[in-house]
């Protein structure tokens, strides 16, 4: 007989949470995050205001166990306040333009180029430009840091030294929502 390994996450007053198989759903005013894992051997329930996951005790499962507790701390934060990540928009010599237009971040004249760059904005991820500052919000941490990213790999220069072309749009602040 395999000894279990038991977690438990409260949850606050104003955030429901609903399991349907390896589908969690958080729920807070008028905001969702959902996420599907492929958690074969690990249990989850709910209990009035706790979420409750059991696996066997095993290094693999406590392993993945964790990462599970970790990923819904995230969804119930991101319900409670969002996330924020901020870029800057660095030239030196061609003045960048960027705007957001239907589902994507539009780059245009990024080093001289005629074409224009696009980055996707994924989910319900919100995109403000304001003079040479990019902010991503959102209440889902992974689509708002993959969307960051994009952004910030669209404008990657290949073949130069970095040290040189800095042009481009980097990262500069992220976490949570002010």
């Amino acid at each position: 007989m395999q000894k279990l390994i038991e977690q438990t996450i409260e949850l606050p007053e104003s955030i429901k949470a609903e399991i349907s198989g390896n589908t969690i759903k958080i729920l807070g005013g008028s905001h969702l995050n959902e996420k599907s894992f492929n958690a074969k051997e690990l249990k989850i329930e709910t209990t009035g205001r706790q979420i409750i996951l059991k696996t066997a005790d095993r290094k693999k499962n406590y392993a993945m166990l964790n990462s599970l507790v970790s990923h819904i701390q995230n969804m119930i934060e991101g319900i409670e306040k969002g996330y924020e990540y901020k870029l800057s928009i660095v030239y030196s010599h061609f003045p960048m333009n960027v705007a957001v237009k239907q589902g994507f971040v539009e780059i245009n004249n990024f080093a001289g180029e005629k074409n224009p760059r696009k980055a996707k904005i994924l989910g319900k991820t919100k995109v403000e430009v304001k003079g040479k500052d990019v902010i991503v919000t959102g209440n889902n941490k992974e689509d708002v840091s993959q969307t960051s990213a994009n952004i910030e790999n669209s404008t990657r220069v290949k073949g130069k030294d970095r040290r040189i072309f800095q042009d481009g749009i980097y990262i500069t602040q992220k976490g949570i929502k002010a």
